[in-house]
């Protein structure tokens, strides 16, 4: 990390200029603030932001590494990771781009550091992570304090990273309860125009109203929906709306939303489980993988859309759950979920 002198510095400057300061929280990936804390006699906290199932699996990465799981396997992708389940090798939270051995070196500093911190605040729950948490507590001996959601403390509009349109909430008030699916990949993913167009039929051929969020950057080598054909727009006319944002925490407890199509970050995945909205999973790098597994495979709160996206695939998807005995079931899951997530804040 290049800006850790610069970072660590000016860290150092804010514990100087306060003196009221008793306590350094850092998140889980600057590890070398704990230099800082240490120089002022301080205690540090790590804050986890993301879920618990893929810090254990960061923290078990010298094991498998040494069980030659890396460097990946095209032939191998597909087999469950026996130390982790219910995650499959392609499922490990890594980065298909990445320096393996670079992230193993981030990744060692992050994991030591945490142990050797005071306590460890993670943004997960009890009753959704329990395995997981479980592991945790056996390889990290410090305090672990499960106090999440995190955004259910947090004004949804002062963590929004661009301005939202409140027109999905009026045309929401149009539509009938949870017939809409709600399609949103976040504030980074990006996708190929090919698969941008697939998701678009997809939604069009499923007959079902829709609110999909095209965030400008979403489609490589697009400025927004530009490349959007005319057929598709006449046909799904009232029935589909798109907007560049949305108020997604106000969006997914709207009675009109019936399901999420979700890249499974963390925030959006925990925000879902607390609306109680079933969802489809797309993931699309480093953590969204395994989180997407335990949504479709542990909770068993979703489905997911898996080796390439097909037009067909994607209105299975949305039948299954929208239509079948089995979208029943998974719905009737989410809701014991949002219940024990509930009874946590």
């Amino acid at each position: 990390m290049k800006s850790a002198p610069h970072f660590t510095e000016a860290s150092r400057q804010l514990v100087l200029e306060d003196s009221n300061i008793v306590c350094l929280i850092s998140d889980s990936i600057l590890h070398f603030t704990k230099a800082v804390a240490d120089s002022f006699k301080l205690p540090m906290l790590v804050l986890r932001a993301g879920g618990v199932s893929s810090y254990v699996a960061y923290a078990a990465f010298p094991l498998l590494q040494n069980k030659a799981y890396f460097p990946l396997q095209e032939s191998r992708l597909e087999e469950t990771v026996e130390e982790l389940p219910p995650l499959r090798i392609k499922d490990l939270p890594l980065f298909s781009t990445c320096n393996v051995d670079a992230l193993y070196q981030v990744i060692q500093g992050m994991i030591r550091e945490s142990k050797a911190s005071s306590g460890l605040i993670l943004n997960s729950f009890e009753q959704l992570e329990q395995f997981s948490m479980s592991k945790l507590r056996e390889d990290f001996p410090i305090p672990i304090f499960p106090i999440g959601p995190f955004h259910s403390h947090i004004p949804a509009s002062s963590s929004s990273l661009m301005s939202q349109d409140q027109t999905s909430i009026s045309w929401l008030d149009t539509k009938q309860p949870k017939s809409v699916i709600y399609v949103s990949f976040g504030s980074v993913a990006a996708i190929e125009v090919n698969d941008f167009l697939k998701i678009a039929w997809g939604l069009a051929n499923s007959n079902y109203p829709f609110l999909w969020v095209v965030r400008p950057g979403l489609i490589r080598g697009s400025e927004w929906i530009e490349l959007l054909p005319i057929e598709f727009l006449e046909t799904v006319d009232g029935r589909g709306h798109i907007v560049k944002w949305a108020p997604q925490q106000q969006v997914l407890a709207h009675p009109a939303v019936g399901a999420f199509w979700t890249h499974n970050g963390w925030n959006s995945t925990l925000e879902s489980i607390c609306e109680g909205v079933p969802m489809i999973c797309m993931p699309c790098f480093g953590d969204q993988m395994g989180n997407a597994r335990y949504v479709s495979h542990a909770w068993k709160v979703g489905v997911q859309l898996e080796n390439g996206l097909k037009r067909t695939n994607i209105e299975n998807a949305i039948r299954t759950l929208m239509e079948e005995e089995e979208g029943k079931q998974i719905k009737e899951r989410m809701l014991e979920l949002k219940e024990k997530a509930n009874s946590c804040l």
